[in-house]
Parts: structure tokens; sequence; C-alpha cells
């Protein structure tokens, strides 16, 4: 199965911002475990390219890892040097697109506008991040012209609005503060409460 189907099938994105590069294997293992298959490191992040290259070396095999906050091409190549297997940005960047089809990784550009959209998917976008998604009823009316596009919503996703923003038509879901919260200390109890909503999460949209 390619990455791409993988993410379509497994739809939500963790997405690690911040998280100290000593607790991002235990961050990573609760997730999995509450059912999570797919994260992303951003680059913004403190050693964000180590915790990449780490998280692939160790759960590449269980886990789909990605780079988040690609806003350029050096990003875009020090990421999949890193390990990287897809590429997220918060804008359209047609030289990042570029890259990551020439290199296999899945593209995710970042759009907001109706014409913003319809550039990254023509740019060759795999699915197109919608950032900000204020609220599901914008996902449903981006996909009234636009319903050949594949969006994945990002922003204020949580596991009592997703299964809305999936009934508007989005396939795939980034999910950042109210899973992964970095100001709080990285505990067993942490941890046990971060599987816990990653399995609701799952929950949420797999009855749908």
């Amino acid at each position: 199965m390619s990455t791409l189907q993988q993410l379509l099938e497994h739809k939500i994105v963790a997405i690690l911002r911040g998280v100290p590069a000593n607790n991002v294997l235990p961050v990573a293992g609760a997730l999995y475990e509450g059912g999570i298959r797919a994260l992303e490191v951003t680059l913004n992040s403190h050693q964000a390219l180590q915790q990449i290259e780490t998280l692939q070396q160790a759960l590449g095999n269980k886990l789909l890892v990605g780079a988040g906050t690609v806003l350029d091409l050096e990003g875009a190549k020090a990421a999949r040097e890193a390990g990287a297997r897809f590429l997220i940005s918060p804008t359209v960047d047609t030289k990042v697109i570029s890259f990551a089809k020439e290199h296999d990784l899945v593209s995710i550009p970042g759009a907001y506008t109706a014409t913003e959209v319809l550039l990254a998917h023509n740019s060759g976008g795999d699915i197109i991040k919608i950032f900000p998604a204020p609220n599901p009823a914008y996902i449903k009316n981006l996909r009234g012209p636009l319903d050949h596009i594949r969006m994945m919503a990002v922003g204020g996703i949580n596991a009592e609005n997703i299964h809305q923003y999936q009934q508007a038509g989005a396939v795939s879901f980034g999910v950042a503060s109210s899973l992964v919260k970095t100001t709080t200390v990285v505990d067993e109890s942490y941890l046990q409460q971060l599987t816990g909503t990653a399995q609701r999460l799952v929950q949420a949209i797999a009855t749908q």
C-alpha cells in the first residue's frame, strides 16, 4: 500500500509541534497505542529533523512519519533526507509540491480560498490542507464546486467535531493541540491520557 493510500485509510495525522526531542518517542508510542498511524513533526520545532530521523528509524515500520510547516524547497530537501514520507505546508509553494512529486513523497500543500485550493491541486498536491478550517460548513462549501479534490481539515479539530468535518467531505484530518499538548509534563499519566484521546478520535470517524 502506498503512503497516500495509507494516509487516506487512516485519515488522522497527529501534529507534533514543539515536543521536546527526548519525549518524541514515548509520545509517538502512546499515539500508536491509541490507533494513530501517521504523524508530522513541524519543521519549526526544536531539532525537528533529528526527531523525524529518530521516529523513522524507531517506528517507521508502524507509523507514517512526515514533515509539517514545510515552507520552502530547502525545508523539503532536508525533510526528505531525514526520512519524511510526506510533506505538509500551510501555504502553496509549487517548488515544494514539484519536489515532493519528483521524489515519490506525498504532497499536502495548504490553502484557504477556492482559488488557492484549485492551484494547489492543479500543481500536483495529493491532498489539499484546508487551513485554517473554521468550521465543517466551510469544507462543505468548498467541495460544492471542487468535489474532485481531496481535502484535509486542519485547525481546531477534536474528538467532538471531527465527525462533522468528515460528513462535510474532508478525507483527512490534522490534529494538533487538542491531541498533543506540549506544555504538559510527559509522564505515565499523560501518556495514558494521550492514548485515550487518540482512541476517541479514531473511534469518532470509524463509526461514520
